[in-house]
C-alpha cells in the first residue's frame, strides 16, 4: 500500500488479528503466579454511619486479607480527581447505596463471595435526597447545606431587554434519566506490589494517567514507584475514565497488604450498581421570538444529578452548558448551570458527556417554537442557525464556512424527508399504528473544554526502531473506538510510509508520555495532530543527520533509521500541545473559544408508533455530520452507527429503575437495550470541510452520534401522537399516561372553547 492510499482509506485494524484469532488478553484473561482474588464490601443503605462492623465466625477470616479504612491505607483516604471529595473506603459514614466500607482478598473466589455476604454491618441511618428536586428545595434541611457541585452563568448581551419585543414568549421544561454504559467487558484490575518497584496494576481502563495520579495520592508512592498499564479493553464509553482509580487503589490496598498480585472482576449486576451512569438532567427553557419565527434570546436553567460525589460533574456540566444553546443563533442569552448531590452512586462520563442532555432540551424546543409561531421544523431550524460570522453561546465566532440550512436540505433529501411527511399525514388519518419523521439538528465540541487542552499540555513521541519501523508513544487507549489504526495511520501518512511500518507501544506510564486522557473526542484531533508533529521531528532528525534525502524511498527510510539508532542509540521524536493564538478561553467570564472545532450534524429518523400497545419502533434513520475529514471511512462510519443506536437506548428503552438510590434492575435481563433486531437500517453520510487544529482536517467524531438520536425520534413520536413529550427514556407506560392525560384534558374542554 502506497503512503498516499493510507488516509482516507478503511486500513486493517492494528488489533484486529489478535481480537478475532483470541489472542488478545483481557484482564480476566491474566494470571500470576500467586494471585488471590479481591472483593468489595459495600453499604446496603444510601445514608447512614457505621456503627459496627461484625465478622460472623462461620468464616475462617484469620485466612482473608481484610483492608478498612481506619487501617490499612498508608495515603490519602480518596480518589484523586478534581474535587477530591470521594474516599476509597467509607470511614464512618456512608453517602450511597454500594459505597466501598471494607476490601477483602483469599484464593478461594467462591469461599470470598460467602464471606463477604457474611460481614454484618450496623448502621444508624440518616436522611437522605434522591432527585434533583429534593436536593434543590431539602438539601439545606437534611445535610445543613445546599450541596451544590458546581454552577456555571454564561451571559451574552442583554437578557432583560428582550421580552417586550417578543411576539411569542415560548417555555419548557425538559428532563433525561440516567443511562448504563453497558460496555461488554466488565470493570477489571490487577495489582502487584514489591517495595523496590513500588505498585503495577494492569487493567480494563480509558485514561492511565488519572489511575496513576490516584494511586500515588492513595498508596502514598512518588511518582516513579507507580505504574498502571492498559489491558486489552472491552468497551468504555466513558464508564472506564474515572471509575477504573476507584478499583485499581482497591486491588493496590490488598496487593500491598497482602504481598501477593490481587485480581479483582466485577460481575455484571455490581458493574451496573455500584460504578457511573449517564447524569440525569433537567432543563428548563424561557425563549423570546419575533413573529418571524427568530430566536431573540432567553434563559436556560440546566442542572444535572451528581450523585454522592463530585467525580466528573464540573466537566460534564461544562459541556451540557456550552451545547445548550444547540447550534443556533442567539442575540441575548443566559444560561444558569449546576450539579447537584444526591445520594446515588455516583453519576460520571458517558459518551457526549453532558452535551445529549442539554441538547435533547434545546431540539424539543426548537418544535416548541415552531408550533407557536406556527411554521415547521424545518423552516423555524432554518431561521435560527448560526451563520458564519456569528457567535455562539459564549461569544465564539464561527469561522469556518458551514452551511447548516445546505446541510438539513441534504438531510431532508437523504431521507426523502417531505414525500414521506405527506404520505404519513394522509396515512395516519384512520391508521391505528402513526408514522411520522422527526428532525433533530446539532453541534459537538472536539477536544476538552475551554483551557483544558491548555491546562493538560499533552505529550507525544514517535522513535525510530532497530529494523528502521517506527513506534508512536502515546496514552491515549484503544477500547474498540479505532485509536491504534487512526493514529498509526497518521504516522504512516506524515513519514510516507507504509502503514504495515507503524505500530503503537502499549499504554504504560512506564514508557509513554501523558497525551492526556481517550475522551471528549479528542484523540485523532488534538492527539493525531501531535503525533503528526513528531512524525515529522523523525523526518527531519533523519534528513539533518544526511542520511536521508527529501524524495526518500520506503527502503531508504528504513535504512536511515536503522542506522540512526545504531549510531546514536535512539531515535525518538516529541511534540507537546500549544494552544492555537487564535483559541482563547475567559475561565472567569466563561466565554470565548469553547472549542478548537465543532462538528455538524442533522439526524433524522422515521418512526411508527403502535397505538395498541404504545410501543414505537424506528424504521429508518439517516445521519449526516460533517466531521472535518474521515481517516478511515469503516472506523468512522461504525463510530455513527453505534453511536445511533445507543441513542436509540437512551431514547425508548434504557430506563434505570431506582430504589432509595439504589439500581434495582443491574442485570441485563431486566436493563432492557435495543438489540440488532430492534435497530432500523442507520444510514450514514459525511461532509467534509477540514479542520487546521486537526490532523489532516480531522475533528472528533466518536461523541456527536450520542446527541441527536433521541431527540430526532422523540419529535418523531410527538408528530405521531400528536401530543408533545418532554422526557426520555420514552417507554410504552410514559406513551400511554402522555396520551391518555391529553385525551382526558381534551374531554373535559367546554363545547365550543376546542
Amino acid at each position: 500500500m502506497t503512503s498516499e492510499q493510507i488516509i482516507g482509506k478503511a486500513v486493517p485494524r492494528k488489533e484486529g488479528w489478535d481480537k478475532v484469532t483470541g489472542r488478545a488478553q483481557y484482564i480476566d484473561d491474566i494470571t500470576m503466579p500467586g494471585m488471590i482474588y479481591g472483593a468489595t464490601v459495600r453499604s446496603s443503605i444510601p445514608r447512614g454511619i457505621i456503627r459496627n462492623i461484625t465478622f460472623p465466625p462461620h468464616i475462617p477470616w484469620d485466612e482473608f486479607v481484610i483492608v478498612s479504612a481506619s487501617k490499612d491505607i498508608p495515603g490519602k483516604n480518596l480518589i484523586t480527581l478534581i474535587l477530591d471529595d470521594q474516599p476509597c473506603l467509607a470511614d464512618g459514614v456512608v453517602n450511597h447505596p454500594e459505597e466501598p466500607i471494607l476490601l477483602l482478598a483469599h484464593s478461594n473466589r467462591y469461599l470470598l463471595r460467602k464471606a463477604v455476604d457474611a460481614v454484618v454491618i450496623e448502621y444508624d441511618p440518616l436522611p437522605a435526597i434522591f432527585t434533583i428536586a429534593e436536593s434543590e428545595n431539602r438539601a439545606q434541611i437534611i445535610w445543613g447545606t445546599d450541596n451544590i457541585f458546581k454552577t456555571y452563568l454564561v451571559e451574552k448581551g442583554n437578557v432583560d431587554s428582550i421580552w417586550n419585543d417578543a411576539a411569542y414568549i415560548v417555555e419548557g421544561e425538559y428532563t433525561t434519566e440516567a443511562q448504563e454504559q453497558l460496555y461488554i467487558e466488565n470493570n477489571g484490575m490487577i495489582a502487584q506490589y514489591d517495595s523496590s518497584h513500588g505498585i503495577t496494576v494492569w487493567g480494563s481502563l480509558q485514561c492511565p494517567y488519572y489511575v496513576h495520579k490516584a494511586l500515588m495520592m492513595l498508596c502514598n508512592l512518588p511518582e516513579d514507584k507507580v505504574r498502571v498499564v492498559q489491558t486489552e479493553t472491552g468497551g468504555a464509553f466513558g464508564g472506564k475514565e474515572e471509575y477504573p482509580s476507584m478499583i485499581a487503589g482497591h486491588a493496590a490496598l490488598l496487593a500491598m497488604k497482602s504481598g501477593k498480585p490481587v485480581k479483582i472482576v466485577y460481575d455484571r449486576m455490581e458493574d451496573m450498581t455500584a460504578t457511573t451512569k449517564r447524569h440525569p438532567s433537567r432543563t428548563r427553557h424561557r425563549t423570546a421570538v419575533d413573529r418571524n419565527g427568530k430566536i431573540l434570546g432567553g434563559e436556560i436553567d440546566f442542572v444535572i444529578d451528581g450523585g454522592a460525589y463530585a467525580t466528573l460533574s464540573s466537566v460534564v456540566l461544562s459541556r451540557g452548558t456550552i451545547h445548550a444553546g444547540g447550534p443556533y443563533y442567539w442575540p441575548h442569552i443566559r444560561i444558569r448551570a449546576k450539579a447537584v448531590a444526591t445520594n446515588a452512586p455516583p453519576h460520571g462520563a458517558f459518551r457526549g458527556f453532558g452535551a445529549p442532555q442539554s441538547l435533547f432540551a434545546m431540539e424539543l424546543h426548537m418544535e416548541r417554537i415552531a408550533a407557536a409561531v406556527g411554521i415547521s421544523s424545518v423552516e423555524i431550524r432554518k431561521r435560527n442557525f448560526l451563520q458564519p460570522g456569528q457567535t455562539t453561546t459564549t461569544d465564539q465566532v464561527i469561522r469556518e464556512p458551514i452551511d447548516l440550512s445546505r446541510l438539513l436540505d441534504r438531510a431532508l433529501e437523504l431521507s426523502d424527508y417531505q414525500a414521506k411527511k405527506n404520505l404519513f399525514d394522509i396515512h395516519n388519518k384512520t391508521a391505528s399504528q402513526k408514522k411520522a419523521i422527526g428532525i433533530a439538528a446539532f453541534l459537538h465540541g472536539a477536544g476538552f473544554t475551554g483551557s483544558g487542552e491548555r491546562y493538560l499540555a499533552s505529550v507525544v513521541g514517535v522513535e525510530g526502531l532497530p529494523d528502521g519501523r517506527v513506534r508512536v508513544l502515546v496514552s491515549s487507549t484503544e477500547f474498540g473506538q479505532g485509536t491504534k489504526t487512526v493514529l498509526s495511520q497518521i504516522a504512516a501518512e506524515t513519514l510516507r510510509l507504509p502503514y504495515e511500518d507503524v505500530e503503537m507501544a502499549q499504554p504504560d506510564t512506564e514508557t509513554v508520555p501523558n497525551s492526556g486522557p481517550t475522551v471528549a473526542s479528542r484523540t485523532a484531533m488534538v492527539v493525531g495532530k501531535l503525533v503528526q508533529s513528531a512524525a515529522r521531528g523523525i523526518m527531519q532528525t533523519l534528513l539533518a543527520s544526511g542520511s536521508l534525502n527529501e524524495s526518500y524511498s520506503r527502503e531508504d527510510f528504513l535504512a536511515a533509521c536503522r542506522k540512526y539508532v545504531a549510531e546514536h542509540g535512539e531515535l525518538k521524536s516529541w511534540a507537546r500541545y500549544e494552544a492555537p493564538p487564535d483559541i482563547f478561553w475567559d475561565d472567569q467570564r466563561y466565554r470565548g473559544e469553547a472549542y478548537a472545532a465543532y462538528a455538524w450534524a442533522v439526524y433524522i429518523a422515521e418512526i411508527t408508533l403502535d397505538l395498541a400497545t404504545y410501543t414505537v419502533t424506528v424504521d429508518d434513520f439517516v445521519a449526516l455530520q460533517e466531521v472535518g475529514k474521515v481517516l478511515h471511512p469503516v472506523l468512522a462510519r461504525g463510530q455513527i452507527t453505534g453511536g445511533v443506536a445507543q441513542g436509540i437506548g437512551y431514547a425508548l428503552y434504557e430506563k434505570v429503575v431506582w430504589n432509595n438510590g439504589r439500581m434495582q434492575n443491574g442485570q441485563m435481563t431486566n436493563y432492557i437495550m435495543p438489540t440488532s433486531a430492534d435497530l432500523p437500517p442507520i444510514r450514514v453520510y459525511f461532509e467534509e470541510l477540514g479542520n487546521v487544529h486537526g490532523a489532516f482536517g480531522a475533528k472528533g467524531i466518536g461523541e456527536l452520534p450520542m446527541d441527536g438520536p433521541a431527540p430526532a425520534i422523540v419529535n418523531a413520536v410527538a408528530d405521531a401522537a400528536g401530543v408533545r413529550f418532554n422526557s426520555i427514556p420514552l417507554l410504552p407506560e410514559d406513551i400511554f399516561s402522555v396520551v391518555s392525560a391529553a385525551a382526558e384534558e381534551a374531554d373535559h374542554v367546554p363545547q365550543g372553547v376546542r
